[in-house]
């Protein structure tokens, strides 16, 4: 098997050869001293020239074959092959590779040739592998997102600096895992398609385009007369940014972003479909007018689609052999949740709202609109809605809360509610769930406790708040907990 040389033992072989030619030319040209001479002497000199001619150009052809038997044509690698190091000149290549880390990254570079192949020769330097790359134009720079692979030695703030010293400003630097390699039109069509099938999904997806942000929602009773209106303007503005537009300055010298107090760069603010206003809040990073424009996006394409609900349901079988149906809840059963709060007694109602009985009924049209949260409601098998369960948008928290008619209590419905109401915050990416009641309410601390998870209790006052930790998955990201029969009542 033939042995790899080293370039410096290459270098003395082509330097013999190089000399040995050169030789070889000397010794032609001494020769052609004569030959002229006898050129002008005699008549036949002439062909004799051209002999001569002949014979130096065969020599600088046989000088030209004896150099190239010195060099090495390498074979082309085959596809997806890593080109293969140069041992004598690479003393790292003979250990092992080195544990690396995932970091997201965002830097600000002017929009100028050469300053974003800066930033890529300063990451180079440190053994940075860039594994993609997204571009958010400015009106006067570029935020560019980098995923990258690092060594794993390699401290954040060595990282930082060097991007800084190539040009980089504003950078930003946070840990990534293998979800974040799913590529950026790809995570906007899974986006879209789960925000198409599912109302629901809007914050939960604005939630996954933006990281770790927090999101809520303000009903449209609650808004101003001209805000929409000025958070469309806020919003067209940030986008024009992007294509170099200047936003408009209205007579009171404020923009339509301050205007609608917008204008802080890590707050964005949406229009809802449903006429209020969806929040979106992340600290330290700014929103790009690249991603301003994604979330109006799903914005619009949530408001072509209207209010949807998924339409499957589970049949069950209590312990005492009734069936019921257990589907998603939509603003179509306000009628039929009004008449269960009619049938209900005042200390379930109370139990369950936590204030005065008269204010139950109002709380319902927030409660099933799918904008704050996922509804499940419980139908008998002559079509009564008997219960409802809801899971609700707090921020970065969600709240769980059950409210089970009073004759259909104690028969196993609360607990089939709730479990499956975790199923749907674990599906959505939650860590938690909370609820809140009574310290006397026994039924509920008995129900969460029958999830068999983590749970943190706090009382004031005679508030209980029970927190549950929900299961994670072998990659970290919460997962669904199993359908398991119902075999306790609650």
């Amino acid at each position: 098997m033939p042995h790899p040389t080293s370039s410096a033992s290459a270098r003395r072989r082509h330097r013999g050869r190089e000399l040995a030619f050169v030789a070889a030319l000397s010794a032609v040209t001494a020769a052609s001293g004569p030959v002229a001479a006898m050129v002008g002497a005699d008549p036949e000199g002439r062909a004799l020239a051209i002999v001569s001619a002949g014979g130096l150009l065969v020599a600088a052809g046989l000088g030209t074959w004896w150099r190239g038997r010195g060099s090495v044509r390498l074979a082309p690698a085959p596809a997806g092959a890593s080109p293969v190091p140069d041992t004598a000149s690479d003393p790292a290549s003979d250990s092992a590779p080195a544990a690396t880390t995932l970091w997201r990254m965002r830097t600000t570079v002017r929009d100028t040739p050469g300053k974003l192949g800066a930033v890529c020769t300063a990451l180079a330097g440190h053994r940075v592998d860039i594994v993609t790359l997204q571009t958010h134009p400015l009106a006067d720079g570029t935020v560019d997102e980098f995923l990258l692979r690092a060594p794993a030695a390699l401290p954040a703030a060595t990282l930082a600096a060097s991007v800084a010293d190539a040009g980089g400003t504003d950078t930003w630097l946070e840990r990534a895992d293998a979800h974040d390699l799913v590529d950026t039109p790809t995570r906007m069509l899974t986006l879209a398609t789960r925000t198409a099938l599912d109302a629901a999904e809007l914050p939960l997806a604005l939630r996954q385009l933006f990281g770790r942000c927090t999101i809520s929602s303000t009903p449209a009773g609650q808004l101003d007369e001209d805000i929409n209106e000025d958070i469309d303007a806020s919003i067209d503005a940030r986008i024009g940014w992007q294509e170099g537009r200047e936003e408009p300055v209205e007579q009171d010298g404020r923009t339509a972003a301050a205007r609608s107090g917008a204008d802080a760069p890590t707050v964005m603010r949406l229009r809802d479909p449903s006429g209020g206003v969806i929040t979106v809040r992340r600290e330290h990073l700014p929103f790009t007018p690249t991603e301003f424009a994604r979330a109006r996006a799903l914005v619009e394409l949530d408001a072509r689609l209207g209010v949807r609900v998924p339409h499957h349901h589970d049949v069950l079988t209590l312990p005492a052999g009734q069936e019921i149906s257990l589907r998603r809840a939509h603003p179509e059963d306000l009628d039929a949740a009004l008449a269960m709060h009619e049938r209900c007694s005042p200390g379930t109602l109370t139990q369950r709202y936590h204030g005065p009985v008269g204010d139950a009924d109002r709380y319902l049209t927030h409660l099933l609109s799918p904008r704050f949260g996922q509804s499940l409601a419980v139908e008998t098998a002559a079509g009564r809605l008997v219960a409802l369960g809801h899971l609700l948008w707090d921020g970065d928290e969600s709240e769980v809360a059950l409210l089970v008619e009073d004759t259909w209590q104690r028969r196993g419905i609360g607990a089939a509610l709730l479990r499956r109401l975790v199923e749907l915050a674990a599906h959505a990416g939650r860590e938690s769930v909370y609820a809140v009641t009574r310290s006397t309410n026994t039924g509920m601390t008995a129900a969460m406790r029958e999830l068999d998870l983590p749970l943190d209790y706090q009382v004031e006052d005679g508030t209980l708040v029970i927190t549950a930790t929900l299961p994670a998955s072998p990659d970290g990201t919460p997962a669904p907990l199993p359908w398991t029969a119902i075999d306790r009542p609650v």
